[in-house]
């Protein structure tokens, strides 16, 4: 009997295509290109950066955490509880049993009450200004001159 379909190829060819036909998949854009970077990651770097200039000015903030967090933790019994205040874009936690102080950002507060990244990046910059003049107990034109300049 002869057999018309020829037999399989000995080694399995590379598929180039998925089993629909629209090719292979794969990410978007590589891991080294800022559209790869998630929200969070952009807004660590944001605050980083501002952390990075007042550190020029004041060395002892090397000794203060900064921190990002999503939102702040609500304890209505606790010490913590807002009232009738809005929702806080930062905190800070003074240092002590040997841990260092702390500089909390909140980020989803933050991204809430701006529009574009340079908002977001001038209001991070108050907020990290502020919370180091209260860690430092100074006035936030004395930790950075520019503060409260559009």
């Amino acid at each position: 009997m002869d057999n018309p379909v020829p037999p399989p190829p000995a080694e399995p060819r590379p598929r180039r295509r998925d089993r629909h036909g629209r090719g292979m998949r794969g990410p978007v854009a590589p891991p080294q290109v800022p559209l790869s970077a998630s929200r969070a990651e952009v807004f660590a770097d944001l605050v980083q950066d501002s952390v990075e200039r007042l550190e020029r000015r004041w060395p002892q903030l090397t000794d203060i955490e900064f921190m990002v967090l999503e939102v702040p933790r609500f304890d209505p019994a606790g010490d913590d509880g807002w009232g009738d205040e809005a929702v806080p874009l930062g905190g800070t936690t003074p240092a002590h049993e040997g841990r260092a102080a702390r500089v909390i950002v909140y980020r989803r507060p933050v991204e809430i009450r701006t529009k574009g990244r340079d908002e977001r990046a001038a209001l991070v910059h108050e907020v990290v200004v502020e919370q180091v003049a209260e860690l430092l107990g100074l006035t936030p034109e004395t930790v950075d001159p520019r503060y409260g300049e559009d």
